[in-house]
């Protein structure tokens, strides 16, 4: 009984969302929502250091050159996506299975409840 108190108190709130999701239903989103807010931040990081640095980048610019910057930010951007895609995928796959393990193990501690209960309430009456 305690330790479906315990476990109610610290997972059981977030466990029982997680695991209302398929397991592939679940990885995709978050990764999804992850690679999201990797594009924004990235966008920003490359917003800010061409505000700070705009105008060294400009001497010079010729076309080659100009190739040369958009295939560095591509090809870092691409790498980053790839990188934290895996991650992230692998994170929220462990997150899940992990999550629904708790649940199960909640789940069968409440029906050992339920079958002390109905045993007392059996010998009472």
């Amino acid at each position: 009984m305690t330790r479906a108190s315990i476990y109610e108190k610290r997972h059981g709130g977030e466990d029982l969302k997680i695991s209302g999701y398929y397991k592939k239903d679940y990885t995709s989103l978050n990764t999804w929502i992850t690679l999201i807010w990797i594009t924004i931040g990235y966008a920003l990081v490359g917003g800010v250091i061409f505000l700070c640095y705009g105008d060294t980048l400009m001497e010079g610019l010729t076309i080659m050159r100009l190739f040369l910057y958009a295939a560095v930010a591509i090809g870092a951007y691409l790498v980053l996506l790839i990188i934290y895609g895996i991650g992230a995928g692998n994170f929220y796959a462990k997150k899940h299975t992990r999550a629904k393990q708790r649940v199960k193990r909640y789940l069968r501690d409440i029906t050992r409840l339920q079958k002390m209960n109905d045993k007392k309430e059996k010998n009472r009456a």
